[in-house]
């Protein structure tokens, strides 16, 4: 069976993005993958909106063909996610935390009884079995330190749809120590494995 990666990219910046860059290199890992590729800045993902939050809290059976249509993209969104056995995710650090366009991306795929429930023991994940890598670049922000509020989010809501195997590939505080930053990075993407 065909390894499938989806690979989610949301800098603001198309050229010389680190995180692009970090994403591209680790996707190379898997030559023979299927690869879907979700470009977040080239193709913003809207805003919730109340139509959206009443659509989606609509049973499916009693959904209006308007308020399918509402959560279409939503829907592939998903799609691609429960497709994928391997997800990439670029992390672009702004003002300390994910940027708008990444956000935007969750608020649509965390939906309750499609990609998580609540159950009597609390909420379950719904996106189990998959692998996690998270490509994280920031100017100035230390990954894990406590002034970073982008990866431990990251980390939180992606186990919280089910998303427990998360490995953190990061090119922080770049511009400190750019070259050692990108060097730790390339050293943890050669010790990602070739193959899930």
């Amino acid at each position: 069976m065909t390894h499938t990666v989806l690979r989610l990219d949301a800098s603001a910046r198309l050229q010389d993005s680190v995180t692009r860059d970090l994403t591209g290199r680790i996707t190379a890992r898997w030559p023979e993958a299927r690869i879907i590729h979700r470009d977040l800045a080239v193709t913003p993902v809207p805003q919730l909106t109340e139509g959206w939050l009443n659509a989606n809290f609509t049973p499916a059976d009693q959904r209006s063909p308007e308020q399918i249509e509402t959560l279409a993209l939503s829907d592939e969104l998903v799609g691609e996610l429960q497709q994928a056995d391997t997800i990439v995710i670029g992390l672009p650090v702004y003002n300390f935390a994910p940027p708008s366009a990444l956000k935007a991306w969750i608020d649509n795929v965390a939906r309750v009884g499609v990609t998580f429930r609540y159950t009597e023991n609390g909420p379950e994940g719904l996106l189990k079995g998959k692998r996690v890598i998270l490509a994280m670049a920031s100017d100035g922000t230390g990954a894990g330190s406590e002034i970073d509020f982008a990866s431990p989010y990251m980390r939180h809501i992606l186990g919280f749809l089910g998303l427990t195997d998360l490995t953190l590939v990061a090119a922080d505080r770049l511009l400190l120590d750019g070259e050692t930053s990108r060097a730790k990075a390339s050293g943890q993407i050669e010790s990602l494995p070739a193959v899930a």
